[in-house]
């Protein structure tokens, strides 16, 4: 039976969205096509007539979840001052809620290393939406020249991802909540001179 546009639109989209989960919560390599397919409630077949291969998924995947994180970053700005909105991006990042979501959370930081043994593709793919990520950051940044805007972005987000990291491999919770408190305060400090 032929599914209608609209059907198959909606489970292009349930798919990416169930993997986008799946690989940030277990890694590319542990979030398999089955796995994936049962997240959407979805059958094989539905996956192979919207997708010829994972690796077409893991793209198509990043690319969705970056561009969202990306764009409510650009929405957050509407209105307010460019200072007012890095420290809520910085103090919603570096916060136990994003910590604990790492199914719904910051694809770089769940997936950074797996990033990194990928395809030409995909690496290719993560380059030019981190390169696009690290602008929007850039652009909230105190005036300066705009190299110097673009490297202060790169520590801050490395910063960020680097402390989520860490207060996610630990098992003590004092020391966890210390690591983004003290990551964000000093990201806060630093990002306003």
């Amino acid at each position: 039976m032929r599914v209608s546009k609209q059907a198959a639109a909606e489970n292009r989209r349930r798919i990416l969205t169930a993997a986008a989960q799946l690989f940030r919560e277990h890694g590319i390599d542990g979030a398999g096509v089955d796995a994936i397919t049962r997240a959407a409630g979805l059958t094989h077949g539905a996956f192979y007539s919207q997708f010829e291969s994972k690796e077409t998924v893991v793209a198509e995947a990043l690319s969705l979840v970056l561009d969202e994180a990306r764009e409510s970053w650009a929405r957050d700005a509407g209105g307010k001052s460019k200072s007012d909105v890095l420290e809520g991006i910085i103090d919603r990042y570096l916060s136990p809620r994003h910590r604990d979501s790492p199914g719904a959370g910051c694809v770089v930081a769940a997936l950074g290393a797996d990033l990194a043994r990928q395809p030409k593709k995909i690496r290719d793919l993560a380059t030019k939406r981190l390169d696009e990520t690290l602008e929007v950051l850039a652009g909230l940044l105190p005036a300066r020249p705009a190299s110097r805007r673009y490297d202060a972005a790169i520590r801050l987000f490395s910063t960020m991802v680097g402390a989520l990291i860490l207060a996610r491999a630990v098992e003590d919770e004092g020391l966890s909540r210390r690591i983004l408190r003290t990551a964000a305060n000093g990201l806060k400090r630093s990002s306003t001179t």
